[in-house]
């Protein structure tokens, strides 16, 4: 099975000069308050890590994101206010290569619990070969290019690991609450369980396995359901694609009866447009679940993720 890996826009988010520790909990309304509190105090480095922390830990943390709702992650540079409250934190959560300013404030810091998401389930080298879809028309040309594909999150099954790595390392750290963290646990990994039968079932047969994204976010879900995914990398965001490039994707789109461009959310879906306007395609969202806002079919990770499914089996041209 053959996908992209996203190369990342350099586009950033301009709020994020004023960064400040968004809390994501329930458990608390102070957004300044990282650390000592009654709680146990994680920081998460953005709403895949936060997500997790909080179904995990329940009424017994208290989480903070270093990514804003609405900031793209990839960008982030954190604060030096950001780094001070990491730094006081009990745990922090976060996954490795994907926001190289955390990854150095985190090997920098002297928090006790490091919990590094991409070492409690398996990675894969996506490349980012542009051309055809199939595995068999790559020549392999940049295959040193190619790097480990941090979206763990977008596959259930993978996602799952992960959270029972964090349960596993909550308990440790905090063993007063290791019965709880257990249950909550077991109880997350039961829903995503669930959802990963609803993608098997959902997208079982459909007219097509081919779908098109301007960010290549989902190469491991691709590969999960036996899909494939051609994204439309080496392309910003705010650029007009070349006219090879949509010239390919019409044969493409053509050959494998593709209907639709997906864009995401937190960046300008500009490209998608242009493409599926010159290619007579359609465009939809389909949402690497990087952060929750008011423009996501959804308000946590479950519903949106449900949302992905009922786009891709649209798109796919579900039987």
């Amino acid at each position: 099975m053959n996908v992209r890996r996203r190369l990342i826009s350099g586009t950033a988010v301009a709020a994020a000069t004023a960064l400040g520790l968004a809390t994501l909990s329930a458990c608390s309304s102070d957004s300044a308050a990282a650390a000592n509190t009654d709680k146990f105090d994680v920081v998460a480095s953005f709403y895949p890590m936060a997500f997790l922390a909080e179904r995990i830990g329940g009424d017994h943390v208290h989480v903070t994101s270093l990514t804003e709702p609405g900031q793209e992650p990839h960008d982030l540079e954190i604060s030096a206010k950001q780094t001070a409250a990491l730094q006081e934190s009990d745990a922090v959560l976060y996954l490795k290569n994907l926001q190289p300013s955390v990854d150095d404030a985190v090997a920098q810091s002297e928090v006790k619990t490091k919990i590094d998401a991409a070492s409690l389930t398996t990675l894969e080298k996506h490349g980012n070969e542009v051309g055809g879809h199939a595995a068999e028309h790559d020549d392999h040309e940049n295959e040193e290019l190619a790097g480990l594909d941090p979206h763990i999150w977008l596959d259930p099954v993978r996602y799952s690991q992960v959270a029972e790595g964090v349960g596993k390392a909550f308990e440790k750290a905090d063993p007063d609450h290791a019965a709880d963290y257990r249950t909550n646990t077991a109880a997350l990994v039961k829903e995503l369980g669930a959802l990963n039968t609803e993608f098997v079932n959902g997208l079982a047969r459909t007219k097509t396995k081919v779908f098109v994204t301007t960010h290549a976010a989902f190469g491991y879900l691709a590969e999960r359901y036996g899909l494939t995914e051609e994204s439309i990398s080496g392309l910003d965001p705010e650029s007009e694609p070349s006219a090879a490039r949509v010239k390919e994707l019409e044969k493409m789109a053509e050959a494998d009866g593709v209907t639709t461009v997906f864009y995401e959310t937190l960046v300008s879906d500009k490209t998608a447009k242009t493409i599926a306007s010159d290619a007579n395609l359609r465009t939809d969202v389909l949402d690497p679940i990087e952060g929750i806002t008011e423009k996501s079919r959804g308000k946590d990770y479950f519903s949106v993720q449900q949302a992905n499914l009922k786009a891709l089996q649209t798109a796919l041209g579900t039987k």
